[in-house]
C-alpha cells in the first residue's frame, strides 16, 4: 500500500479535488484487492493482460456498467502515469482501448438509487450537524442548484411561515418561487436555532461556514465527499446528484413534467423529459416481471 500512499500524495500536490482523490483511491484499492485475491500477492507494476482480465471481471462477475468501469480505468491510467514518473513502471500499459462503450439509450440523469441517497442522508444525520442536514434536505426536496441554495438571503428569500423559498439568482437570472415541504422547513428551523450562536450569525446568507459569512461551493463539495465516504458509497454523491434525484423522484411520485420543470427552473422542458427515461436496470426489472 506504500505505492498507493505515494500516488495519493502526488494527487494532493497537484491540487486535485477531494472528490477526484477519493474516487481514484477507491478504484486503485479495488484493483489491488482483486489482484491479491487472484494471485495471492500485492501488485508492484501493471501488466496489460492483468488490466484486460480485471475489466472482464468487472463486467462478468461484478456486473458493472461501462460508466463505472471507465471511471476505474481512468484511475488506473493515472496510477500508471505515476508509476512511470517514479521509475517503477517502464511504460504505459493502461490505454483508452481498455475502456468500454457506454450505452446511453436508457440513461436517466439520476444515477444514484434511493437507497444510496438514504445512506447518504443517514450519514449526515449521524454526524449531527444541523447546517449540513438543512442543506442536503433542501437540495433533496426542492431540486434547487447548489449555487442557488448558497445565495439564499434569510430576510428576503426565505418565508417559512408560508412554506416558500424565492430563488432570485437562478440560472439565467430567472426568479422563481419554490414550495417547501415539512421536512425542509423543520430542518431549516433547527439549523436557525443553532445558527444564533455562530460567529457569522449576523450574515444575511442562510448557509454560513467557519471561514466565511456565505458557505462556498468548495466547502459544500468537500462536505459531500466526506459524507459519501462515511456512507460507504462507491462514488461521491454531489449536490447536483441530489437535484437529479429530486427531479426523478418527483416524476415517479405523481408530479407532471411541467410542475417539475417549474420547480427545478428548467428553461427547456426537454431537460425535464430526460428524467422520464428509465435506467437500464429498471427496464430489465420490468421485463423480468413479464
Amino acid at each position: 500500500m506504500t505505492l498507493i500512499r505515494g500516488f495519493i500524495e502526488q494527487l494532493q500536490e497537484e491540487d486535485r479535488s477531494l472528490n477526484t482523490i477519493y474516487n481514484y483511491q477507491l478504484a486503485i484499492k479495488d484493483f489491488f484487492k482483486w489482484f491479491e485475491g487472484s494471485y495471492d500477492k500485492e501488485p508492484t507494476v501493471l501488466y496489460a493482460q492483468n488490466i484486460k482480465d480485471y475489466v472482464q471481471h468487472l463486467q462478468t462477475v461484478k456486473g458493472q456498467g461501462a460508466t463505472t468501469i471507465n471511471a476505474k480505468i481512468a484511475a488506473l491510467q493515472k496510477y500508471n502515469v505515476y508509476l512511470v514518473s517514479i521509475g517503477v513502471q517502464p511504460d504505459m500499459v493502461v490505454t483508452k482501448s481498455n475502456r468500454r462503450k457506454v450505452q446511453q439509450q436508457f440513461a436517466s440523469p439520476a444515477q444514484f438509487t434511493e437507497k444510496d441517497v438514504n445512506k447518504f442522508m443517514q450519514a449526515v444525520i449521524e454526524k449531527g450537524n444541523s447546517r449540513d442536514f438543512a442543506l442536503v434536505t433542501m437540495l433533496a426536496y426542492t431540486g434547487c442548484r447548489i449555487s442557488e441554495a448558497l445565495n439564499i438571503i434569510i430576510d428576503t428569500d426565505l418565508h417559512l411561515s408560508s412554506n416558500e423559498l424565492v430563488i432570485r439568482e437562478g440560472k439565467g437570472d430567472k426568479e422563481r418561487t419554490i414550495l417547501l415541504n415539512g421536512k425542509v422547513v423543520n430542518a431549516i428551523k433547527d439549523y436557525l436555532k443553532n445558527r444564533k450562536e455562530h460567529k457569522h450569525a449576523d450574515s444575511p446568507y442562510l448557509f454560513v461556514s467557519n471561514k466565511r459569512e456565505r458557505m462556498s461551493r468548495i466547502t459544500a463539495n468537500d462536505m459531500f465527499t466526506q459524507y459519501s465516504l462515511k456512507a460507504g458509497l462507491e462514488h461521491v454523491l454531489s449536490p447536483h446528484d441530489l437535484r437529479h434525484h429530486f427531479c426523478s423522484n418527483a416524476l415517479e411520485n405523481g408530479f407532471d413534467v411541467h410542475e417539475v420543470a417549474n420547480i427545478a427552473g428548467h428553461s427547456n422542458i426537454h431537460t425535464t423529459l430526460l428524467y422520464t427515461n428509465p435506467t437500464r436496470q429498471k427496464m430489465l426489472d420490468k421485463l423480468n416481471r413479464l
